[in-house]
């Protein structure tokens, strides 16, 4: 496989432009004096961008996903564990797909 060095200088600026949007918005974000309605917001948010990005997927693939969905959400609210909720998920597509799909 040949490295064009257009291509090469691409991903360098790529990963430069994402680790300086990163580390800016860790930087501006503690210093930011929040009240407490703003640090629950604040800790409110990364739950719902996933939230953003796995319904839509849960929701409109075939019913496998989203019975993977369903079990992987009913093993985080019984278990309160994501290492757990993420196995349980991911087994249940996979044993969805091998066996029926």
């Amino acid at each position: 496989m040949e490295t064009n060095s257009l291509t090469l200088l691409t991903i360098i600026l790529m990963g430069v432009g994402t680790y300086i949007t990163r580390s800016s918005g860790l930087f501006l974000a503690s210093r930011l004096n929040l009240g407490p309605r703003g640090e629950a917001f604040m800790k409110a948010v990364p739950g719902g961008i996933l939230v953003a990005l796995v319904a839509p997927t849960a929701l409109s693939s075939s019913w496998g996903e989203s019975v993977a969905a369903l079990v992987t959400v009913g093993v985080a609210a019984l278990s309160r564990n994501l290492l757990i909720s993420m196995i349980a998920g991911v087994g249940t597509i996979c044993l969805i797909r091998h066996f029926v799909l």
